[in-house]
């Protein structure tokens, strides 16, 4: 009876120590597959095996010392192995970023915007600018309204050079214009001004903006000064007149010209920046 008993009590000790053996195998599977990155399946296995093997270690409690361990190194597993997947999981999750869309040409509503200016213009040059010419003053509304629209939009170089040619060629309305295409050339250059002095900051103490004051008056000298000139070595020089004096005479006209100008594209242009939100 004495050995029978000793017999069975070695038996259950040899058996906790092999629980304890697997119970740490189990562990260093499950360790080594959320260090790795090991795929989902193989996590869950380890996981599976871990608990197993805590459960059957619980089971044989009446081996001294043999329970106890195994319960231990299956539940530190688990508790140590979770969090170490989930933040591999964390780590390998590719970040996107949006790539913000690059703005290229004029939008539709720029184009309507540029569009509804000119003729805006061209129908006060008709009405306004032939009653302000009958006092002795010379507005040129369409200058005005092309600066404007420059301004609003602020468009490339090369857009603001499309501008002016659009410019130039409602100019050629027969009741817009006494001499044909010559304002082709000055509303180009008109524009081209224009367009190159919207990336001139002109702000007064962060929010006064004077940039469509002194844009619209230099655009407009540059387009009247070239109009002027190709208009006096057309019509003066070629019936022998003196260039100087006509030159002169252009003067008054194109700074009074420009001052109308810049004054009328500051005062429109505050409250439509904001209508707009530009």
């Amino acid at each position: 009876m004495t050995g029978g008993k000793a017999a069975k009590e070695g038996m259950r000790i040899m058996a906790g120590k092999t629980e304890i053996k697997t119970a740490a195998s189990a562990a260093n599977a499950f360790h080594t597959a959320a260090a790795t990155g090991a795929t989902d399946a193989a996590r869950t296995g380890a996981t599976d095996a871990a608990r197993t093997v805590g459960l059957t270690g619980a089971a044989c409690a009446h081996a001294p010392g043999a329970a106890a361990p195994a319960s231990r190194a299956a539940n530190v597993s688990y508790a140590a192995g979770a969090p170490r997947a989930v933040g591999a999981a964390r780590q390998a999750a590719p970040r996107t970023v949006a790539a913000a869309s690059r703005r290229e040409g004029l939008s539709i509503r720029d184009i309507i915007l540029v569009a509804v200016l000119l003729a805006a213009g061209a129908v006060l040059k008709l009405t306004v600018g032939s009653l302000l010419s009958s006092m002795g003053m010379k507005p040129n509304f369409i200058i005005a309204m092309y600066c404007l629209a420059i301004i609003l939009v602020r468009p490339t170089v090369a857009q603001s050079l499309a501008i002016g040619l659009l410019a130039g060629l409602v100019c050629q309305v027969p009741m817009l214009n006494a001499t044909p295409l010559l304002n082709i050339p000055s509303e180009l250059l008109g524009a081209l001004a224009c367009g190159l002095l919207i990336k001139v900051p002109m702000r007064i103490g962060g929010k006064l903006d004077l940039n469509p004051l002194a844009n619209t008056f230099v655009s407009t000298l540059v387009s009247g000064g070239a109009f002027a000139f190709l208009s006096v070595y057309i019509n003066v020089m070629s019936t022998g007149g003196d260039l100087m004096v006509a030159l002169a005479a252009y003067v008054a006209i194109v700074l009074g010209t420009a001052a109308f100008n810049a004054a009328l594209v500051q005062v429109l242009a505050m409250p439509l920046k904001k209508v707009l939100e530009r």
